[in-house]
């Protein structure tokens, strides 16, 4: 097993050294676990991020101890810093974390998608809890490296897709694994969102507010750009993953949760015309799931930029109109079909299930998505979007950006964390970084 940083990896030794699934694991830090908390001590947070999804997920844990907080834009980061008394803020989140190790008990992490991995992998070899952001993580590696840390450390660990803590998914996972549709061995889930026509400028210098060079991270050093900072990042390779990376972790976690799902063993992709700089303006990809216990495979079709399935056509509601949902999921059983999306539901054909009855409860509502997390910190139970589902969630979002700019068919192995048809693909499943920043 591998312990050079994954920016060390060249090409050519990849697939030998992440064979195994398990490599890039790092060195483990000396430092020890975090104090043990009495149920009424406040636990102690830094959180990496200030504004926009980092605002929410600090809020969602402002009950604790805020301690520090760690952001390249300095108006964000005043801002938060003085709604925390007493946080200590840092423009560089390796300085924060090395300078609180010992005052900290776990790590929020709310950047861009390619410092997620960096950030959380810092905490947790600090033996710090960590909360972050979805999609886990920019690279197929990133995901599987900290979906390793995180159970060789047993760490209490959260991926931020609040809606999993919703009530309707829990109705619909009940549904599902009731049998009120029968076996499913077909879902299609899409989302009404476009990424695309992310162009990087030149010229302009960056406002004095933000620290360009520590914003970029691991990624490629380039001069600044406008239109970047602070949302438009996801249009750019660099940076995000386009409607992929925005939504999947939110819509296909239905999936996941309700079928029981981990690897794909196969991925194909077509999209709008591959550019090396943006995400497409759509996106249309295919996963073959193997079959789990008595369940069947599953193929599921994930949709972005407006495409959505044939199938959802031919769907009426129970007035007779048509059913032409936004974003959705739709899972096809060979009893009926189950539509739904973040807040609803419901059972088709309509007339089939006039008088059906719904199974009673078996999950009990959540106490909060952030909620969960500290409690697990506290206990030492489970979360239920910890890493080790998070992770096998983000690798499948990376493996269709892998498949669409390849315009290959990728076949999975993913307990060995391998492309076994085309293995000069591997170098799709992770990224190089530049000096100084390391997974």
């Amino acid at each position: 097993m591998s312990k050079r940083s994954a920016d060390s990896l060249s090409r050519r030794n990849f697939v030998q050294t992440v064979a195994a699934g398990a490599a890039i694991v790092g060195v483990h830090s000396q430092l020890p676990v975090a104090r043990s908390q009495s149920p009424n001590e406040k636990l102690k947070i830094a959180a990496v991020g200030a504004a926009g999804r980092a605002a929410a997920d600090i809020d969602g844990v402002s009950g604790e101890q805020i301690v520090a907080i760690a952001d390249v834009d300095s108006k964000f980061l005043e801002q938060g810093v003085a709604k925390y008394q007493g946080a200590n803020g840092y423009r560089d989140f390796r300085q924060m974390l090395e300078k609180e190790a010992e005052n900290i008990d776990a790590v929020v992490v709310g950047t861009p998608d390619h410092t997620h991995a960096p950030a959380s992998a810092m905490a947790m070899r600090l033996k710090k809890h960590c909360y972050c952001e979805k999609p886990l993580t920019h690279t197929a590696l990133e995901a599987r490296t900290l979906t390793d840390l995180a159970r060789e450390n047993k760490l209490a660990t959260q991926m931020g897709t609040q809606i999993h803590a919703g009530s309707n998914y829990r109705r619909v996972v009940e549904l599902i694994q009731a049998g009120a549709i029968g076996p499913v061995k077909e879902a299609h889930v899409w989302v009404g969102v476009d990424y695309s026509g992310g162009k990087f400028t030149t010229g302009t210098p960056a406002p004095a507010n933000l620290d360009w060079d520590l914003w970029l991270g691991p990624a490629a050093e380039r001069p600044y750009s406008e239109g970047v900072h602070p949302f438009n990042w996801r249009k750019f390779w660099a940076f995000g993953t386009g409607g992929l990376g925005d939504f999947f972790c939110h819509y296909v976690d239905l999936a996941h949760w309700a079928l029981d799902l981990k690897y794909p063993t196969k991925v194909s992709a077509k999209g709008s015309p591959v550019d090396p700089v943006s995400c497409p303006s759509w996106a249309i990809v295919d996963y073959d799931y193997p079959a789990r216990g008595d369940q069947p495979p599953v193929h599921l079709t994930w949709y972005d930029g407006g495409r959505k399935p044939e199938l959802l056509k031919t769907l009426k509601d129970e007035k007779g109109q048509p059913i032409d949902w936004r974003s959705g999921q739709l899972f096809v059983g060979e009893k009926g079909m189950l539509l739904s999306d973040y807040g609803r539901h419901v059972l088709l054909p309509v007339e089939k299930f006039v008088d059906f009855e719904r199974p009673e409860p078996t999950i009990p509502e959540s106490i909060g998505h952030h909620q969960e997390w500290l409690k697990a910190i506290r206990d030492g139970g489970e979360t239920t979007c910890n890493f080790g589902y998070a992770g096998p969630l983000t690798e499948a979002v990376m493996l269709g950006v892998a498949a669409y700019k390849s315009g290959e068919t990728i076949e999975w192995n993913g307990d060995e964390f391998e492309i076994t048809n085309k293995p000069e693909l591997a170098s799709l499943l992770h990224k190089e970084y530049r000096k100084g920043w390391t997974l």
